[in-house]
């Protein structure tokens, strides 16, 4: 049996509802507003009057040098919340603030000496961080209603400790989360930083519209992102996605992957594999060839100069041979493809994984090149806190 809504309830549904669409829209006329809501000019002029009152809207302009008569414009006010985002990773921590609208405000990148295995350095630089962001946006810590922070690996539910992330010393202390509660005055959450970049795909980029969908994530390390039905498939202890230990065809059988820190898939796909395979085809590249500023170098190169082709399809065959483990259990709608490593070969390489994965799978997904290209991990982290801040501040109920 249903419970029919409260005067109060309604209003406050309509609220968040002309909110929403000011968030999408931008700033718009009283009239539009009813039209949108499907509310009489009345209604909707009581709306925003007490939105206004509430200080979540304000006047941004009015319509004046359209045709007809003036109106006011109204957009959703900046300053009604503000929320935080931090992008964990061995060499640095990058933080960002962002007001209600998602307009970034303020950003800090600290770098985090390497070696240090206590948690109150974690804990130290966090608080740094997201110090430096909040100053940079001329804020108080304070201001900040919600921080989410994305690491590789993740938080096991059951034990409070970082799994599935050795390389990033000092995080892995099963009172790490206790201390940075303690630390910060804001609600924190934890995610793992490639499920964030899907959730900036799902929000803002190639995999808006789409429920059923699989991110393969290419940079430093290889992983994915399980999104079905619209939610994120984190699994048991967190561990989904991390396709860097699956075992697969082409190289021997890693085990004890947990120690080793990799594993088939990594092995077999990851960015370290593509100076080798750039040496064995007798290509050339960059000095050094140990890091994944290189692969990129590579990818990039051979998505321009024809001489190289063959490096796209042998590494577009080893991308595909994890794919179609992947696209057998899953049957996902889309495939996005990001990461530095998978971007920089652009559309011949996800032209040449997807035609190599129509062989090996039998489902065949649409494969897209990820659109979030600017610190995708941070603007995911961004739209989680502010999704939660928004649920905080945009709830007028009680009013």
């Amino acid at each position: 049996m249903t419970t029919p809504g409260t005067p109060r309830v309604l209003r406050a549904m309509n609220d968040r509802a002309a909110l929403d669409l000011l968030l999408e829209h931008g700033p718009l006329s009283r009239s539009r507003i009813g039209e949108l809501t499907g509310l009489s000019k009345p209604t909707a002029s009581q709306l925003l009057a007490r939105l206004e009152a509430a200080g979540l809207v304000v006047v941004t302009g009015t319509t004046a040098g359209r045709p007809g008569p003036s109106a006011q414009l109204y957009g959703v006010n900046p300053r009604a919340a503000y929320a935080g985002g931090l992008d964990v990773n061995p060499r640095r921590i990058r933080a960002a603030v962002a007001d209600v609208t998602g307009a970034v405000v303020g950003e800090f990148e600290l770098a985090t000496p390497q070696g240090r295995k206590r948690s109150d350095g974690a804990v130290r630089q966090v608080v740094d961080a997201l110090g430096g962001a909040v100053k940079d946006a001329g804020l108080a810590v304070g201001d900040v209603r919600r921080v989410v922070v994305g690491t590789p690996g993740a938080f096991d539910p059951s034990t409070g400790r970082l799994r599935y992330a050795s390389h990033l010393p000092g995080w892995h202390s099963t009172t790490l989360l206790e201390e940075l509660a303690a630390a910060l005055p804001m609600p924190v959450e934890y995610e793992n930083d490639v499920n964030l970049v899907a959730v900036a795909e799902q929000r803002l980029g190639a995999a808006r519209g789409h429920r059923d969908f699989v991110l393969l994530w290419n940079a430093e390390g290889l992983g994915a992102a399980l999104v079905i039905g619209g939610r994120l498939h984190r699994g048991f202890t967190g561990g989904a996605g991390e396709v860097g230990f699956m075992p697969v065809p082409g190289v021997p059988l890693v085990r004890n992957v947990a120690r080793t820190g990799s594993g088939g898939f990594q092995e077999l796909a990851g960015a370290q594999v593509l100076p080798r395979l750039a040496r064995e085809l007798g290509l050339d590249g960059p000095g050094g060839l140990a890091h994944a500023r290189d692969a990129v170098w590579l990818l990039e190169r051979a998505a321009e100069d024809t001489d190289y082709s063959p490096l796209l399809d042998a590494f577009a065959g080893r991308l595909a041979t994890g794919l179609a483990s992947l696209v057998a259990v899953l049957d996902p709608e889309i495939v996005v493809l990001a990461g530095d490593v998978v971007v920089a070969g652009g559309e011949p390489l996800r032209e040449r994984v997807e035609a190599e994965l129509g062989e090996l799978a039998a489902a065949r997904p649409r494969l897209l090149i990820g659109g979030v290209r600017e610190h995708p991990v941070l603007r995911g982290a961004l739209e989680v806190a502010l999704a939660a801040a928004r649920d905080d501040v945009f709830d007028t109920s009680a009013a």
